[in-house]
């Protein structure tokens, strides 16, 4: 496994938080922390953008992937409307996270609650190239349960 650096920077607020880190020696995700003023209540059925006050400068060839976090769907319904969200190598502004309440109840989010992880991805930029038919494979079109339940 590669280490890479990863330059942060806090929002002023922000820097009352810790900053993401893995929660255990195999982690694939650092846990994300909610930058708030006073508690927000995501409603249930309702979207909210939640900051985290926090922003990064990846290196040119990786993405940031905002994922939820498991034990906030499974207990309370709570996950993200775009996921997973990419955070580009060349974005600077906060990371800021969509989150959704499928859940029951309303939820109550608090400052410095863990409410998303992210996972930094090595990616590839591909040539895309215009042909007038695809080569055919054995599974060709099928898709959407083609292979049953």
């Amino acid at each position: 496994m590669q280490n890479i650096k990863v330059y942060v920077e806090q929002t002023k607020q922000g820097q009352t938080l810790p900053l993401p880190k893995y929660m255990s020696k195999d982690a694939a995700g650092m846990d994300l922390y909610a930058c708030l003023g006073e508690d927000v209540i995501l409603e249930k059925g309702k979207i909210k953008l939640i900051p985290t006050g926090l922003k990064i400068a990846l290196p040119t060839g990786y993405e940031a992937q905002i994922r939820p976090r498991s034990g906030l769907a499974l207990k309370h319904g709570i996950s993200l409307v775009n996921t997973p969200g990419t955070i580009d190598s060349d974005y600077r502004g906060e990371i800021k996270i969509i989150m959704i309440n499928f859940g029951e109840e309303d939820f109550v989010i608090k400052h410095g609650e863990r409410i998303a992880q992210m996972v930094i991805n090595k990616i590839e930029q591909v040539n895309l190239e215009v042909v007038d038919v695809l080569e055919a494979t054995e599974r060709g079109t099928g898709g959407f349960g083609h292979t049953g339940k």
